[in-house]
């Protein structure tokens, strides 16, 4: 069996998951993401992958129900590069951080479950974790200046 759960929509707007053969919501999906199981979305009847407007449906909600992540000026700035010859590198660079930011959450996560009733000086220890944090935040934002340079290497008149 594959490990790609397939979820089918209707013309009537209905999510089946082929998987668990029953209807399932946008919040059932939000609980795949969340779940880390992989699946694609499809038309039912043209067969088009159409995961990511889904997945959009899903943070459009999130966003509108619930506490905001993306403020205006973020979408705002977000709006701009699209169409502009820069929208790679800043789709790459967003997806590197978010990457980044997710690891090193998880990682402050279990440290600091690990140090809970065991440190002396816990803000101390966090100054020292957040400390530790410069070097690769420093690799992401020159990976995105370098990308940007060559970019702009790319368009210039000749």
């Amino acid at each position: 069996m594959s490990d790609l759960r397939i979820i089918k929509k209707y013309p009537n707007r209905r999510l089946y998951d082929t998987a668990i053969s029953r209807y399932i919501t946008l919040e059932d999906i939000r609980k795949l993401v969340i779940g880390g199981v992989h699946f694609k979305v499809e038309d039912k009847r043209t067969r088009d992958d159409i995961t990511r407007s889904i997945l959009l449906q899903v943070i459009a909600e999130r966003e509108e129900n619930g506490t905001p992540i993306f403020t205006d000026d973020l979408l705002q700035f977000i709006i701009r590069f699209y169409d502009d010859p820069m929208q790679t590198s800043i789709s790459r660079y967003l997806e590197l951080s978010m990457k980044l930011y997710s690891e090193q959450h998880q990682h402050f996560t279990d440290q600091l479950r690990n140090m809970l009733g065991q440190a002396q000086q816990p803000l101390q220890l966090l100054k020292e974790m957040a400390d530790g944090q410069r070097p690769l935040w420093r690799t992401v934002r020159s990976e995105f200046v370098r990308s940007l340079s060559e970019r702009a290497k790319a368009i210039k008149p000749k």
